[in-house]
């Protein structure tokens, strides 16, 4: 089996001239060193090359250190803001180690860090500025490969987009996941616990001792959160569509695996380079669907879909939420992980990690097994080996944690564009259900009046959540999870129906309903809904609907004004202008439309 102590042909040893590897022929390409594209600043006898290599000097290199071998930037969303990356500044000489080892030049470029944790009022904000920096970094500087170095949410389809619009060979790097977290002898999961614990206070269950001590045990060490949450999501995605390492994206973020796992992912960048096998060769729609249904078999983040839209999309591939459903029907879930099962990812590595579950996947006929990876010519051949060691965390196709996949999505008056759920995380009981809307404007609105006993919200109502979407957030935040009243609460009620057209934090649980499109902020029949109308879910009719005549939707559509735009200057402004809805990715229009860009003249 391929895994970080064994990655096939990126360990290749380099000739000693810096030339490809005899291994770099496997796939039948092999660039020579005048077609690199970095040749073009330094290899030309112009006035502009001359002037590249004596900068180039003045960096402190020699020329034999790079002229004639594949230039790999490095990109890099270490700050120190960012918990999730705090270790890649060092991960990021392993990677450097890596190139040189395989006879590249490795370049480190830092790119805007994205924190889940502290970016306001979301960093899915700025996940399309990412993109952006990362395609034209990589168009505009002497560039013939890349290493995307990420994994906090946003990073990942941020950088992976920006590198499929660049168009050249690149490896991504996943950051890992923290260690797991400990309280009082439980063991806890980040994001998921603190959702429930922060329930139990509200509940009066637990005080501030209790509430202190769990500050301390949540996150304990660098890397992003542990449960199956957004960032293990994407991360395992990125794996399956055979763009990283194989066995990389469930390492441990502490473990010196994950050095040695940057450490080859160096080395196969470079190979990548001399191979000419760029990018969208290998995010082709096979991959995608893959893709997909890893995401379900993990039990994964419905913010999946968004984010693979959006990098499809950046391929040339259309995905549209039907497929993700379509997928979801027959993909069973497999791994047992939080916060619809029971583990975390350290307990998912130990049992056998992604190429694991990948295999057991393959058992069932779910997979495109004949297409091309970064680090082999077949998926067949990346996971051919492969095994499971713990059949309760990743478990057997006859005994899975749920039939069908854990996300589904719904259609109806409500969500004519679509709208999802991931039902596997809600309680049985509320997904066909019909309630009472108690809504709120927008989320300052739902903090301040949630605890209201004058709204007279009961365990049937149905709390709805509007202004929240990518325009009306702005930026689409993760206020899908609802709170629910602290009397509820008290009364021993934890979950409800819930809809929104934000989204949800993938460590978070319960019957929410999200990405509600088109947005109440652009019209959509959100904006429509008032507290008292009754509204069903039926999550195995796929429907969502308000129980409302259709004159009386057209008398209320006729009230409707449009709200101010927030922005009247800034990225804001270029973010409100452009941006799409969340069925087709959230991406920028001009982003995701196919069209050339020209090289940039380096001469």
């Amino acid at each position: 089996m391929s895994g970080p102590g064994n990655t096939g042909g990126a360990g290749a040893v380099p000739r000693p001239d810096g030339g490809p590897s005899a291994d770099a022929a496997r796939r039948g390409r092999v660039k020579s060193p005048e077609e690199l594209r970095s040749h073009a600043w330094y290899g030309t006898g112009g006035l502009r090359s001359f002037s590249h290599r004596a900068r180039t000097r003045q960096l402190g290199y020699l020329p034999e250190e790079h002229l004639g071998k594949p230039v790999v930037a490095v990109l890099n969303t270490w700050s120190d803001i960012n918990p999730c990356h705090q270790h890649l500044r060092e991960r990021a000489e392993a990677v450097k180690r890596g190139v040189w080892q395989a006879g590249g030049f490795p370049l480190e470029f830092p790119v805007a860090t994205l924190s889940e944790t502290f970016q306001k009022p979301t960093p899915m904000l700025y996940r399309n500025l990412l993109a952006m920096e990362t395609e034209e970094l990589l168009r505009s500087y002497p560039v013939d490969g890349a290493v995307l170095m990420g994994g906090c949410d946003k990073t990942t389809p941020a950088l992976l987009m920006g590198a499929a619009s660049a168009g050249l060979p690149a490896v991504f790097v996943p950051a890992g996941p923290m260690l797991r977290g400990h309280w009082r002898g439980e063991t806890l999961g980040s994001g998921t616990d603190m959702w429930k614990y922060w329930d139990d206070r509200r509940a009066g269950l637990i005080g501030d001792r209790e509430l202190a001590e769990l500050e301390c045990g949540l996150a304990r060490s660098p890397g992003h959160c542990m449960t199956m949450g957004t960032a293990s999501t994407m991360t395992a995605v990125a794996e399956a569509l055979g763009v990283t390492v194989p066995g990389a994206s469930s390492i441990p973020a502490v473990d010196s695996g994950h050095s040695r796992m940057a450490a080859a992912a160096g080395r196969l960048a470079v190979e990548l380079v001399w191979q000419d096998l760029r990018l969208p060769e290998l995010l082709t729609r096979e991959a995608f669907e893959d893709g997909i249904a890893t995401a379900v078999a993990l039990g994964g983040s419905t913010n999946a879909i968004i984010h693979l839209t959006a990098m499809a999309g950046r391929s040339g591939v259309r995905l549209t939420p039907d497929d993700f459903d379509t997928i979801a029907r027959r993909v069973p879930v497999l791994a047992n992980l939080r916060p619809g099962g029971a583990y975390l990812m350290e307990d998912f590595h130990y049992a056998g990690g992604l190429p694991g579950l990948l295999a057991r996947l393959a058992e069932g006929g779910h997979l495109h097994l004949g297409r091309p990876t970064a680090a082999h010519a077949t998926l067949r051949e990346q996971i051919a080996g492969a095994l499971v060691h713990d059949d309760d965390v990743i478990r057997p196709l006859g005994d899975p944690l749920a039939a069908e996949g854990g996300i589904a999505v719904l259609r109806g008056n409500l969500a004519p564009d679509g709208a999802v759920i991931k039902h596997i995380a809600a309680e049985p009981r509320l997904l066909r259900h019909t309630g009472p809307a108690v809504v709120f404007e927008d989320y300052r609105q739902l903090q301040d009046r949630i605890d209201d006993p004058a709204l007279s919200i009961t365990a049937d109502s149905v709390l709805v959540l509007r202004g929240s979407g990518p325009l009306g957030g702005p930026g689409m935040p993760e206020y899908g999870m609802l709170p629910i009243p602290a009397y509820l609460l008290k009364e021993g009620v934890r979950d409800m129906v819930r809809l929104s057209d934000a989204r949800m934090s993938g460590t978070s649980y319960g019957a929410c309903v999200l990405h509600i499109a088109p947005e109440s902020h652009a019209g959509g029949p959100l904006a429509l809904v008032r507290t008292g109308d009754p509204v069903t879910l039926d999550v195995p009719a796929r429907l969502l609907r308000l129980e409302v005549d259709e004159a009386e939707l057209a008398r209320r559509r006729e009230e409707l004004r449009p709200p101010p735009a927030p922005y009247g200057r800034g990225y804001g402004a270029l973010y409100q202008r452009h941006i799409t809805q969340a069925d087709t990715g959230c991406d920028f229009d001009f982003l995701a439309r196919p069209g050339e860009v020209p090289e940039p003249y380096a001469g």
